[in-house]
């Protein structure tokens, strides 16, 4: 067995007797200032990645560092409350170990969520848009290396982003009065924020937002079958498209401010699954 196999399974080895009997097959990625979407699931159940074996802490503002099982309107849910980056110094492999780990449990579909850079001229600070494609700009890729178990060598992605999945979602938007764009996000290593230069670069490549995340996951999820859905919420403009400076602090407010109308989303989603 190879040193990622052995990961996955001390991890799943470390997460299964904390489930206690409960069979999640939806797991829930909480991106930057997202964490509180965890107060949405009942009777949780909480495991500090620090009792994984193979579960970094993250570094970073906005992002715990713990798996809360438990139920959404009834159904059986893992949600991971904090990931790690590329730019932590962690590799690809790496920070897509949960995937791996949740398509062990039993998981079968994946709601990623994640904090972007707005690229679409039309796009506003707080704005939610569903992901239908992306751009791996980081160069990286977690099927590198010896073929993982029951994984796919060559996985097809002409449709990372689940079809079915997107149009449920559309719905459900649309019976809340919750606005949902859809578009590309284009994922980048960071940890800088891009120079307008750089902004209008990827806006010629097609990309509707940027970020630093999700692309390792939703590779290494949909090599083992997983089906996957992505909702960015747009937390700043891209530089050169506002005149305001960029921070974390600015992604760490809107992130926390559009957690009750993500929450609908997602919860109005698990619903139907």
């Amino acid at each position: 067995m190879s040193d990622a196999g052995r990961l996955v399974t001390q991890a799943v080895g470390a997460i299964r007797p904390r489930l206690e009997g409960l069979a999640p097959r939806i797991a829930i990625v909480l991106g930057s200032g997202l964490g509180g979407l965890t107060d949405r699931v009942a009777a949780p159940r909480r495991i500090a990645y620090r009792d994984v074996p193979g579960f970094p802490l993250p570094t970073v503002s906005g992002h715990g560092g713990e798996l809360v099982a438990g139920t959404i309107v009834g159904r059986p849910v893992l949600a991971q409350s904090g990931r790690i980056h590329p730019y932590e110094g962690y590799d690809a492999a790496t920070c897509a170990l949960p995937m791996r780990v949740f398509a062990e449990l039993g998981v079968q579909i994946v709601i990623i969520t994640n904090a972007v850079g707005g690229i679409r001229r039309t796009f506003a600070r707080g704005s939610l848009m569903l992901i239908a494609d992306h751009i791996n700009l980081t160069f990286r890729n977690p099927l590198i290396g010896p073929v993982f178990r029951s994984e796919e060598r060559f996985p097809d992605m002409s449709e990372p982003y689940d079809l079915e999945l997107r149009r449920t979602t559309r719905e459900v938007a649309r019976e809340r009065g919750i606005r949902l764009d859809e578009g590309v996000y284009a994922g980048v290593l960071g940890p800088s924020f891009e120079t307008p230069a750089e902004i209008r670069m990827l806006e010629r490549f097609g990309a509707d937002v940027v970020g630093m995340s999700t692309v390792a996951e939703v590779i290494a999820a949909r090599a083992r079958g997983l089906r996957c859905l992505g909702v960015s919420t747009i937390t700043n403009l891209g530089s050169g498209i506002s005149p305001a400076k960029l921070s974390h602090g600015e992604v760490m407010e809107t992130g926390e401010h559009v957690q009750g109308s993500l929450g609908a989303l997602v919860e109005g989603v698990v619903a139907r699954l």
